[in-house]
């Protein structure tokens, strides 16, 4: 089976997301993160995490991007069972039994994003439309003839269109530094 994981290409991730998620951690959608926020008020960083962030379900930090990765069947009991003690003690889960059936949605969704193949990066952008939360991804794969040897050199992107919206990663940098 497949799953993803989290990717760290370049430092980008510590300084735009509240936390980045550690390189290699294992990954879900996680926008129930902000179950409790009004998205269109959200600012910076945390707005930042909302519209374009993976959740690493260890750190409970985000990454821009995940990682296509083949997983056995132990280990995805064990992002399971990770992500159950994480919504239990982060997110006001009611029991272990409805936070494990959370868990488990979670897991099979991110799995349900592992259609590419193996070493396939996914980006995500969400939006609210309509007063729902809307996701949409990306799968970023080496063109034909290529390795994968650098982020550089991914060229063809499968899914929704590109965002409207652009990040100013300079602006972001300076403001971080002051």
């Amino acid at each position: 089976m497949k799953l993803l994981r989290t990717i760290r290409l370049d430092a980008s991730d510590t300084f735009i997301f509240p936390k980045a998620a550690e390189p290699g951690e294992w990954a879900v959608s996680g926008p129930f993160v902000f179950w409790d926020h009004d998205p269109t008020t959200l600012e910076g960083k945390a707005r930042s995490a909302f519209r374009g962030g993976f959740l690493g379900v260890s750190s409970l930090g985000w990454s821009t991007l995940a990682q296509i990765v083949e997983a056995s069947d132990a280990e995805r009991t064990q992002v399971v069972d990770l992500l159950t003690r994480q919504l239990v003690a982060h997110f006001n889960a009611p029991t272990t039994d409805v936070a494990r059936a959370a868990a488990a949605e979670e897991v099979a969704f991110a799995q349900s994003l592992c259609s590419q193949p193996l070493d396939t990066l996914i980006a995500v952008h969400r939006s609210v439309e309509a007063g729902e939360v809307h996701e949409s991804f990306r799968s970023l794969r080496p063109g034909a003839g290529q390795k994968p040897a650098r982020a550089f050199s991914f060229l063809e992107v499968d899914g929704d269109d590109e965002p409207d919206e652009a990040v100013d990663l300079v602006g972001l940098a300076e403001r971080e530094r002051k």
